[in-house]
């Protein structure tokens, strides 16, 4: 392609904050034009995206709150090299190297990381990049189970809770990308397990595919800590929240001495507009528990050793992976909308383009 050569390039345009439960029309398909060579003197990468991951630390950024850990999308921002390009919704996604400006990368090299909801994209921060040598497995698992989730429940179970075989672990959010690892992994460590999840087909799921001892649809239980009785008689070592909320609630008042809670996250939280209140949290010092937030970006230096490790359970059957896919771009905000419902199954993935 010549240097000056432009392309169309279809993009989900981030409208305005939100407010209550996001909507598809929050956000917006849009075609614009851009160029497929890196912009002379930047040290970056023009790529083609393949697969993009919805993922619930999105929604936060649909408001305009500039104190957590990531910052807000921007809504109708411009991109600094071409002022007729609106800039994406963002997210972790798989893409292919076209062009290259960094050393490290270079053209036809496969990748993940943070890229933009558009068939290309500049990626001027390649060192958020991970770049994928591993091909035998489908390389969409990438937004998941071999990326950015899959790294979460490692980080978040093995490291944050320090579990030990025979202990009781619960699994909030069972079903989805990050749980269907942690019962899993919990499991292969020789601990009992059990998950809640939001649907019939869900609860059947973590038992029948992920392997998980017991599992309970948490909307069909009047009283969460009598469900939790039931399951746990003798309390919960381990606690993999991502939900927080009621279930939090609940959960606190069910774990046993020097138990240990992972907070990975806080779904049933970010639709709310003020945040409900944990009345429990005088376990914390009563039981002697360790609860800890965390942030897996700390962890990425276990990545190599995550990688080996999930790869051979993956190779030799002993973990299982749901994906469930939305096909084209203009199917992503119905995709990530869905995930503040429980409409999906598994980890949801958009599958942008073929390689």
């Amino acid at each position: 392609m010549a240097e000056g050569e432009q392309v169309k390039n279809k993009q989900i345009i981030f409208k305005d904050y939100v407010s209550g439960f996001p909507k598809e029309s929050d956000m917006m398909l849009k075609t614009s034009t851009m160029g497929l060579k890196v912009p002379q003197g930047v040290k970056g990468v023009v790529v083609k995206n393949l697969y993009l991951s919805c993922d619930p630390y999105m929604r936060p950024r649909m408001r305009d709150f500039r104190g957590s850990y990531v910052e807000p999308f921007t809504p109708g921002s411009l991109y600094s090299y071409s002022v007729d390009v609106m800039q994406p919704v963002v997210g972790c996604g798989v893409a292919k190297v076209l062009d290259s400006g960094d050393p490290n990368l270079k053209e036809g090299d496969l990748v993940w990381g943070m890229t933009g909801w558009e068939e290309y994209s500049l990626i001027t921060a390649t060192e958020t990049l991970f770049k994928i040598q591993h091909t035998d497995v489908p390389l969409s698992y990438y937004t998941g189970l071999l990326g950015m989730p899959g790294m979460t429940a490692y980080a978040g179970f093995y490291e944050i809770c320090s579990p030990k075989k025979g202990e009781s672990v619960f699994v909030s959010a069972a079903s989805g990308a990050v749980g269907q690892l942690v019962g899993q992994f919990a499991k292969l460590l020789g601990c009992y397990v059990v998950g809640s999840a939001g649907t019939k087909e869900k609860v059947d799921l973590l038992k029948n595919k992920f392997g998980f001892d017991e599992a309970f649809n948490y909307k069909e239980e009047k009283d969460l800590d009598a469900a939790l009785k039931r399951y746990f008689p003798s309390g919960i070592d381990i606690y993999f929240d991502n939900v927080g909320g009621e279930m939090l609630d609940a959960v606190l008042v069910n774990m046993r001495l020097c138990g240990r809670i992972s907070v990975c996250g806080l779904i049933s939280q970010y639709n709310l507009d003020k945040h409900e209140g944990v009345h429990n949290l005088v376990c914390l010092v009563t039981k002697r528990i360790r609860m800890e937030g965390f942030l897996v970006a700390a962890y990425f230096h276990l990545y190599p050793k995550f990688l080996d490790t999930v790869l051979s359970y993956l190779k030799e059957g002993k973990i299982s992976y749901v994906e469930d896919i939305a096909e084209g771009l203009e199917s992503a905000p119905a995709a990530l909308v869905g995930l503040f419902s429980g409409r999906n199954v598994g980890k949801q993935v958009v599958v942008v383009a073929n390689e």
